[in-house]
């Protein structure tokens, strides 16, 4: 009888989990009468940035900051109602042209290129974009692109990656400096994709400059960096990446409903 009852317990189908259903609305996954639908005058519209052919030293793919766009693209959609179009995988990345893969666009391309995109969605109803940002130099030409949005009447605000986690990062950072496939950034990564981060490549190799570029060349004109990064790589953890993680999705979040609410 005993036999009889397993037996039937591993017929019944298994009980699981539902995924939970996102907040947000993924824009490439509509149609256009679908997509009519959600592109109003109130809508918050998001636009990932995230570069998928960068450098980032001899440890993390040229697709780092991509991978991180897509991660809090993921996350924002479980939290926010929004609407989130795909994700810009070029921009403008100037430092790092000396390292093979590496791609840039002109400021003034990068900042057409949001400008293009927004005007785009605006036709449709939406003013409000807010670029989510995973860059420092892209900072630049977004600026410029709120510049000539707000000329408009649209509504253009980005991810400030400095002022968001510069007060957490400096809590968990060991490191004497480092801004780039370093320390805080190897961390990131070893939570958010493991996979693609080989410690075993990860090195310290900083030599601090006041020039934003990184060079190969001793005597170049940049910040002498032969592997790319700019830092120390070998002091990240998983979990100094993930205070520094959930203090960026958070800070993304409460942006977002700030540039909701008007404030």
């Amino acid at each position: 009888m005993i036999a009889i009852c397993v037996l039937f317990a591993m017929c019944l189908p298994v009980a699981q989990n539902p995924t939970p259903k996102n907040i947000g609305i993924l824009l490439g996954d509509l149609t256009w009468q679908e997509a009519e639908k959600v592109l109003g005058p109130e809508s918050i519209i998001v636009i990932p940035v995230g570069a998928e052919s960068k450098e980032h030293g001899p440890h993390l793919k040229l697709k780092n900051d991509w991978l991180l766009a897509e991660y809090f693209k993921r996350e924002v959609l479980k939290s926010a109602d929004v609407v989130v179009a795909p994700t810009v995988n070029y921009h403008y990345y100037p430092a790092f042209t000396e390292y093979p893969g590496s791609t840039t666009l002109r400021l003034e391309t990068a900042r057409d290129l949001m400008v293009d995109i927004c005007r785009s969605l605006a036709r449709c109803g939406p003013r409000k974009f807010y670029a989510l940002n995973t860059g420092v130099s892209t900072m630049k030409p977004l600026e410029l692109t709120a510049n000539i949005l707000t000329e408009e009447g649209l509504k253009f605000r980005y991810t400030n990656l400095l002022k968001l986690i510069g007060q957490i990062e400096a809590q968990v950072k060991e490191g004497e400096g480092g801004t780039h496939a370093d320390e805080i950034e190897t961390s990131m990564m070893l939570f958010i994709a493991p996979l693609t981060v080989d410690m075993t490549k990860a090195v310290k190799d900083y030599h601090p400059s006041l020039r934003a570029r990184l060079t190969r060349d001793p005597q170049g004109e940049g910040a002498y960096s032969p592997s790319g990064i700019y830092g120390d790589a070998t002091l990240a953890t998983p979990q100094k990446g993930e205070v520094v993680v959930r203090a960026m999705l958070d800070g993304i979040l409460k942006e977002i409903e700030a540039f909701r609410s008007g404030t």
